[in-house]
């Protein structure tokens, strides 16, 4: 089997599987800027695993980004300079992350505003020349602007969309914490799909070309 052919049947399992089967990786990303274009690095990553509703667990862990932090940042965050003397270079901190993601046959990652996290972590991985799984992905939000309706909340923020659903962690520019919130907007959002009768992967991916005649899919 060629290895095209074989990452086609890993999609087509994660694809095919049921919502409540499926294993998300819901992360979430502290950075020192806002672009990885402009020399900002990771500087903290929060990670809950979930499946069928229950967790199964989370990791966090702090980031040197290999230069002092902008005032800005530290306010927003309140991670400083100090908090990361200590901490591990994202070369060490990858190994370590795709291990508790998993593989991309079983784990399908999750973030708010996803292309921003992961921007961050698939140019670390080049640059260290360590491969990306190639890990299918969605953004709660986009999947919360194909949802929800424009006359049910104002905006899709993260701290919007947690307050909507009743999540039980706030958003706090914290990773782990604003990957929690992450996953209790992802859960309201499954449970309204189920409304429109989509209960497996392929067909929450593909929810937006049915509901707003978009043919950008939410899963990348």
């Amino acid at each position: 089997m060629s290895e095209q052919s074989h990452t086609i049947n890993h999609m087509s399992e994660v694809a095919e599987r049921d919502l409540h089967e499926t294993t998300f990786a819901v992360l979430d990303l502290e950075t020192s800027g806002g672009s990885v274009r402009l020399g900002a690095g990771i500087t903290e990553i929060g990670v809950v695993k979930v499946r069928g509703g229950k967790i199964l667990g989370t990791f966090e862990s702090f980031v040197d980004p290999g230069h002092p932090l902008p005032h800005f940042i530290t306010e927003l965050t309140g991670i400083t300079d100090e908090m990361l003397i200590s901490a591990p270079f994202i070369d060490e901190i990858l190994p370590s992350l795709f291990e508790f993601l998993g593989s991309s046959e079983e784990t399908v990652v999750v973030a708010h505003n996803s292309p921003f996290d992961l921007s961050f972590l698939k140019a670390a991985s080049v640059t260290h020349q360590i491969p990306w799984p190639n890990y299918q992905t969605i953004d709660t939000a986009r999947l919360a602007r194909a949802i929800l309706d424009r006359d049910e909340i104002i905006n899709c923020k993260l701290s919007t969309l947690a307050q909507f659903f009743g999540a039980t962690t706030s958003p706090s520019h914290r990773a782990l914490d604003d990957a929690k919130a992450t996953v209790d907007v992802l859960h309201g959002l499954i449970e309204r799909l189920a409304g429109f009768d989509i209960y497996n992967f392929e067909q929450m991916r593909n929810f937006p070309s049915k509901k707003r005649r978009s043919k950008r899919p939410i899963a990348e």
